[in-house]
């Protein structure tokens, strides 16, 4: 029994041991766990996310407003060179794309026909006037014997009648004379104004008749040289308010858009409107002086028809489209981004007017703004300004809708 005894007492100790040992052990492990927990809650917040954008200053600035219309480059003047005698093409003096000024002799026709129907109207004339001063020596005879009753009356007036006759036949010659003349000098073509040598339409040593379907050249004023443009007819107003304060500048660019090729004025609308497009033509003038305009070409056409002083204005970059209209997004002083609605009057040149919104010194937005929310941290970075000019290209649009 004392052995038995024993035992039991030596495992209740053992046991007592052993569950003293589990508690200091676990007591120990847990409190690393405890100390960790109560660590995060007493440490900073993570720092928030930081968005890298690009900003520019709204500027306040005086910008030209345009009205945009594909055009076509047409001769100021233009004329078909055509015959007004028949007879052979001698000679071409011009060269084909030659400039011409008025009065240079730009085709000759054989003359020699006409020159002989010419000397044969003056000898006539010659004739009938000789035969005219004879009738007027017998007709003073007449008049004189008739005085003193050795001449009949009915001879004076035969007489006078002779000579009313070689009178009218003498003004007859004159009249030949001067259509000889003038058919003479058809055979000499000279240009009526400043200009450029078409293509020859015929070659030298062809027969041309008068007033022939088949021209010889054409001739185009090409400095001042016309462009005339279409715009929608409710733009008319625009143009004629311009008008009414002044020239209007005009603008001509190449097919794509982006080369200026000439500066000018506009001269005027057409009369009417084109019923079946609702759309107005109008004509401009451009010195040309550098052959950049061709007649025939095409052109894209700029009309500056007014001027918005002081406005407002952001690069169109910025403004963004949302459910409730247009908005930018302005870097505030606390490096967070704030959302501001605004109305836009007119864009151009990568540039859009705010009517609506901004005051001209905020910093907007430029990019970055798709990772953008109201009150997000931002890092910025100032962007070089845009500086539109008049020059710039055609890509100017209405007030967004």
């Amino acid at each position: 029994m004392m052995r038995r005894r024993s035992l039991w007492i030596i495992a209740a100790v053992v046991v007592v041991v052993g569950v003293g040992v589990w508690w200091e052990m676990d007591g120990h492990a847990a409190s690393p766990a405890a100390n960790a927990t109560s660590d995060t809650s007493n440490a900073a917040k993570p720092a928030p996310l930081v968005v890298p954008v690009a900003t520019q200053t709204a500027q306040v600035r005086d910008v030209p407003v345009f009205l945009d219309g594909l055009g076509t480059v047409k001769g100021f003047k233009t004329v078909q060179i055509r015959a007004q005698v028949t007879g052979i093409l001698e000679a071409l003096p011009a060269k084909e794309g030659q400039e011409v000024h008025q009065g240079d002799i730009v085709a000759q026709i054989d003359s020699a026909p006409y020159k002989a129907a010419l000397d044969a109207a003056v000898a006539q004339r010659s004739e009938d006037e000789a035969q005219l001063q004879s009738a007027q020596l017998d007709l003073h005879r007449y008049q004189s014997l008739a005085k003193s009753s050795y001449a009949p009356v009915q001879q004076v007036d035969d007489q006078q009648a002779t000579v009313s006759k070689d009178n009218a036949a003498v003004s007859g010659d004159e009249a030949r004379i001067e259509t000889a003349q003038i058919n003479l000098g058809y055979c000499v073509i000279r240009a009526p104004f400043d200009g450029r040598i078409s293509l020859y339409q015929l070659d030298v040593g062809n027969l041309v008749t008068a007033n022939g379907t088949s021209g010889i050249i054409s001739i185009q004023q090409d400095k001042p040289i016309a462009v005339v443009m279409t715009l929608p007819e409710d733009q008319l107003q625009q143009v004629q308010d311009a008008r009414a304060r002044g020239p209007v500048l005009s603008l001509a660019y190449d097919s794509t858009g982006q080369t200026l090729l000439a500066r000018g004025t506009l001269l005027t609308p057409n009369n009417a409107i084109d019923t079946s497009t609702g759309t107005i033509s109008l004509k401009s003038s451009f010195p040309n002086t550098d052959d950049h305009l061709w007649p025939g070409q095409f052109v894209n056409v700029r009309l500056q028809v007014d001027t918005l002083k002081k406005a407002v204005t952001v690069p169109s970059l910025a403004v963004q489209h949302g459910p409730s209209g247009l908005f930018v997004y302005v870097a505030k002083p606390d490096g967070t981004a704030a959302q501001v609605m605004i109305d836009v009057g007119y864009q151009d040149n990568g540039l859009s007017v705010v009517t609506k919104g901004l005051r001209g010194t905020e910093a907007i937005v430029l990019s970055g703004q798709s990772r953008l929310a109201p009150g997000a941290h931002i890092k910025a970075t100032v962007a070089k300004p845009v500086t539109p000019t008049a020059e710039a290209a055609p890509n100017s649009t209405g007030a967004p809708t």
